[in-house]
């Protein structure tokens, strides 16, 4: 905001509703734009070959990840911020931080090679769940001291309480799309090829499998020849 501005509002006595901008911060700026990281991860993953290295452990891993990260995100846009919801977030965001590096570890013990990019794009992703829960937790400064009191004195405190009003259908509906398209469909499309790779793996494996009484006899003879 530049100066003149400022000076302006102070003129006029008119205030900038923080918590307002704070809530549009969170809805139209930080859970979209997850999106975009989430999706430069998965190319990363698909140009180092995830399906050759180490395959559908990882994967399945990131599955993992986006269900601790989805789970919380979905209760909060449809239900009230309380002590119950703060509960939830807090554990999933340390619960995903160790996933995370359990993630990492993973991938570093294969063949597959993390380039100093996609750990950028790690240490970005992993960030922005402590962000948004951080914004969260300011603009509801009373329910974080009443999960601090242990929800005493709140009946709604430890049941999950919808929101009035609620999201609109549109957003939702844009939220969903996003999802869909940048979380859902890519990841899901590296599971499929990580379970047909290993397929293929496990079929080439077959056909190569142990020698035969016979062959083994074979080879014994010819070795007695020489």
């Amino acid at each position: 905001m530049s100066r003149d501005r400022a000076g302006e509002i102070a003129a006029s006595g008119a205030t900038v509703d923080v918590g307002d901008a704070t809530t549009r911060f969170l809805l139209y700026g930080l859970l979209p734009g997850w999106f975009l990281p989430g999706l430069a991860d998965w190319v990363m993953h698909r140009r180092t070959r995830i399906e050759d290295t180490s395959g559908t452990r990882e994967s399945l891993i990131h599955a993992l990840m986006m269900a601790e990260v989805g789970l919380p995100i979905a209760l909060t846009l449809r239900y009230r911020v309380n002590p119950l919801l703060l509960t939830v977030q807090l554990g999933a965001a340390a619960v995903h931080e160790a996933t995370a590096l359990w993630d990492v570890r993973t991938a570093v013990d294969s063949d597959r090679e993390v380039k100093p990019l996609e750990q950028h794009v790690h240490s970005f992703l992993e960030s922005l769940p402590f962000g948004g829960l951080a914004s969260l937790m300011c603009l509801h400064a009373d329910q974080v001291r009443s999960l601090l009191r242990g929800g005493r004195g709140d009946p709604d405190a430890w049941r999950l309480v919808r929101r009035r009003p609620g999201l609109s259908a549109g957003y939702l509906a844009g939220i969903g799309l996003g999802i869909g398209a940048c979380v859902l469909l890519p990841y899901g499309e590296e599971l499929l090829r990580c379970r047909r790779a290993a397929a293929r793996s496990a079929g080439t494996h077959t056909r190569a499998g142990p020698a035969e009484p016979e062959e083994l006899a074979e080879l014994a003879e010819c070795a007695k020849g020489e």
